[in-house]
This record gives C-alpha cells, structure tokens and sequence, in this order.
C-alpha cells in the first residue's frame, strides 16, 4: 500500500480533497465583468500554482486594478466563502480515507495555494478541523508552488522527514512542488486539469481517480515508468 513506511500525509485542497475549481472560474468571470474587462483565455495556467497573495498581486500588476493586495483578498473571500461551506463535497473516499489514517496514527498536513479563511470554513463545515495536524497556506512561505516551501513546511510543523510524508496534488505544479521537497507524490485525477493528465503521470508516483482506490489498492503505480 502507498502509505506503507509513511509518517504523514500532506494534501492540498483545490482539485484534491474537494472539486472547487469551479468556484474560482465563476469567480473569475465575475471580476473581470466587474473591472470592465474581458475574460483572459490562458488565465489558470498562468497563476497555477501561485498563493492567494501572489495571485491578487499578478491581478493588480497585469490588468493595472485601482484596489489594493488586501482589497482583491477581501473581496475573493467574501464572494467564495458560502460557496466552500455550502457547495462543496469531498472527493469519493477521502472521509474513509482520513479515518484509516487517524486510526493508524499517520499525520495529517494540508499545503494549499488557497486563503486560511476558505480553507478553515471548509474544514469547520464538514467536521474535519480536529482530523489536521498541520495547515500551512502558500501566503505563510516566501514562494508558492512549484517551489516546495509550502511542503517542506508543513512537514516541519508535522515533525516529519520529506522522505516519510506522502503528498496528494491535482495539477502539475503542485506534484512538482511534492517532488522537489523530496516527497513521493500521488496525483489525484479532476475534471479541472483533466487535459493535463499526461504530464500529472510523468511527475508523480502514484495516480488515482478517486480515493477509495486508495482503500482497495487499484492505484496506478507510476514508479516504474520513470
């Protein structure tokens, strides 16, 4: 089983633990309505992987916005926040998935590019804030992802070595942000990168679709295709 010899285990939360890359598109959609501009083609791949701070710092610099870092953030929050308590599910088989964690004393970290506030709200919704044993946003390391900060601090908080944590990502930059902190890495199948399914495979080490095949071992192994 993947997690054989693993002290911990670090997701991220967008595309991983729960499908809410939609909320971000909406979003999207509506601000630029608001700012009086049209929609960019490319504009989730070219913040992928940024944090919340860097992402509404790209925003004011590219499109020239009169609102302050802290304004983009506030007003991100406000219009996402029902949205991650109400319209948001975890993905098939992560609830038994943390239980049999919890229940073999293996720790559980979250690294994600998203706001504490959503995060948190998410977590306090569906009962799960006592099950984390580590949460660190990309706003709290110098970098964002693919730089492995956000892992390698996690890790720390968890008092676990790289080598013994195992990472649950969705899009590229994230897996690439696992691997370069030294960490193995399963890349966790969503709609939202579904075009990027070729690369996820060339970077990580394991590929699920969903996580109850976590649970019953028909994960693919991709170590022995590097």
């Amino acid at each position: 089983m993947m997690i054989e010899q693993k002290e911990a285990v670090i997701f991220d939360l967008d595309g991983t633990m729960t499908d809410s890359m939609w909320i971000w598109e909406e979003i999207d959609q509506d601000f630029f309505r608001q700012q009086g501009l049209p929609m960019p083609e490319h504009l989730h791949e070219e913040i992928e992987g940024m944090s919340f701070t860097e992402t509404a710092q790209y925003f004011i610099r590219k499109y020239q916005l009169s609102k302050n870092v802290e304004e983009v953030k506030e007003l991100w929050n406000r219009i996402a926040l029902d949205k991650y308590i109400h319209e948001t599910t975890l993905k098939p088989g992560l609830d038994e998935f943390l239980q049999l964690l919890k229940k073999q004393h293996i720790k559980i970290g979250i690294a994600t590019s998203n706001s504490r506030l959503l995060l948190d709200a998410f977590l306090d919704a569906r009962n799960l804030t006592g099950c984390i044993d580590a949460i660190t946003t990309s706003c709290d390391v110098n970098k964002g992802k693919p730089e492995p900060d956000v892992y390698l601090k996690t890790a720390e908080k968890l008092a676990v070595s790289p080598q013994h944590c195992l990472v649950f990502e969705d899009i590229p930059m994230g897996i690439l942000a696992g691997k370069r902190a030294g960490m193995t890495v399963c890349a966790v199948e969503d709609d939202y990168s579904a075009l990027l399914r070729a690369e996820k495979y060339s970077l990580a080490d394991y590929y699920i679709t969903d996580y109850r095949q976590v649970l019953d071992h028909t994960y693919e192994d991709l170590r022995g295709f590097k």
